[in-house]
């Protein structure tokens, strides 16, 4: 634990270079299981843990996609909104142009809550439904929206929301 202090005041910084490390090279291992060429992403739990360390400890909502090909192999993880503490805005357009960028079949949604609550709101049941039904006009399959609340995450697809 680093100790920083200011003046009168004393604040510990709790992520050491050793803690960093070791994170930087769990998102390494990850990453790797996901983008192995040739293999296609068949495990759920990876997929979401991988999310869960890309978006747990942001302070604002970032909205990403993991764009994949027919097979469900990786083509690219992209952050592509940021918002605020409590929401982002989201533009169905920029989706469907990173898409046809990538040549993407199919896609996983995800973006974080930053209250450390997962749960979805109405609104983000909405956007999942549009951003299906824009995606269906260009033959890409969205096969799950994953909500990051701190190290907990929520499954449309395991829940029948989508």
């Amino acid at each position: 634990m680093n100790k920083i202090q200011s003046e009168n005041i004393t604040v510990y910084n709790v992520a050491t270079t050793s803690e960093n490390d070791t994170i930087a090279a769990a998102l390494s291992i990850l990453a790797s299981r996901l983008n192995v060429a040739g293999v296609a992403l068949e495990n759920p739990k990876d997929t979401q843990d991988y999310l869960t360390l890309k978006l747990a400890g942001k302070p604002a909502e970032c909205f990403s996609v993991l764009f994949l090909d027919n097979r469900h192999r990786v083509i690219d993880y992209r952050e592509l909104f940021q918002g605020t503490i409590d929401g982002a805005s989201v533009h169905p357009r920029e989706v469907v142009r990173a898409c046809i960028e990538v040549n993407a079949a199919a896609v996983v949604l995800s973006h974080n809550h930053p209250s450390g609550v997962p749960e979805p709101s109405r609104a983000d049941i909405s956007l999942t439904k549009r951003l299906v039904e824009t995606l269906q006009l260009i033959d890409v399959r969205v096969l799950d929206h994953i909500i990051i609340g701190g190290l907990e995450n929520i499954s449309f697809a395991e829940r029948g929301l989508m």
